[in-house]
């Protein structure tokens, strides 16, 4: 048999074999196609029909909050003029968005300035961003409301956490992580592991302001050798 006959006999072969699956398989095959034309189409008019229309209005709501949360009119900011919705308000409205998200953030640093600190962590935690100077802010924050409620082993956590999660930020780091040394040695009256905090923190970062202040502290504590 030439090698061309044999080739059109495997392609026959083939044909046939395709068109049984068809023929067997043919409503699964056509009804997985339609559910994932559903979803794709269903996604599309979600994103450009609901998502982006709210994202919109949920960013123009958040604005006048925010203008109230720069003259540092924190309550007014959380809760509104009476005409423009306060943050609070703009969380619950339009929750989901990247709007709402920044708005908890904004509120969690409202609450931390009004002494509120169960509603800072309760707004805090539910922001998260993929900016990491700004998400280490809200790590330390989340120390400073815990450390404010007398919790202070998760306070801890959190200082030592911002400290850790972006090191580029050299200011913010090590004033994260000279909060975590201070609680230590000054709450948790545990001076073995101040005195680590402080040496990590002149050895990562020795030119900064906080550095000078654990040489101080050190040498309260008696360790003078720290370079």
């Amino acid at each position: 048999m030439s090698d061309k006959k044999q080739d059109v006999e495997n392609s026959e072969v083939i044909v046939a074999k395709a068109k049984d699956f068809w023929t067997r398989n043919s409503n699964i095959i056509l009804g997985i196609g339609s559910v994932l034309l559903l979803l794709v189409g269903g996604y599309y008019i979600y994103k450009n029909y609901f998502q982006k229309p709210k994202e919109a209005k949920a960013a123009d709501a958040l604005f006048k909050a925010e203008e109230y949360y720069r003259i540092d009119s924190f309550k007014l900011a959380l809760n509104g003029d009476g005409r423009d919705l306060g943050l609070v308000k703009v969380i619950d409205k339009y929750s989901g968005t990247d709007a709402a998200n920044v708005a908890c953030f904004i509120a969690g640093v409202c609450y931390v300035k009004l002494d509120d600190n169960d509603n800072a962590i309760k707004y805090l935690k539910k922001f998260s961003t993929d900016a990491k100077q700004i998400q280490q802010r809200a790590y330390k924050l989340l120390g400073d409301a815990y450390g404010d409620k007398g919790q202070s082993a998760e306070a801890l956590d959190y200082y030592k956490k911002a400290a850790h999660y972006f090191e580029t930020d050299k200011e913010g780091s090590a004033e994260a992580l000279f909060a975590a040394a201070y609680l230590s040695q000054t709450v948790l009256k545990n001076n073995n592991q101040a005195i680590e905090l402080y040496k990590e923190l002149k050895d990562k970062f020795p030119g900064t302001s906080s550095a000078a202040e654990a040489d101080k502290y050190l040498a309260l504590m008696g360790t003078y050798n720290v370079n």
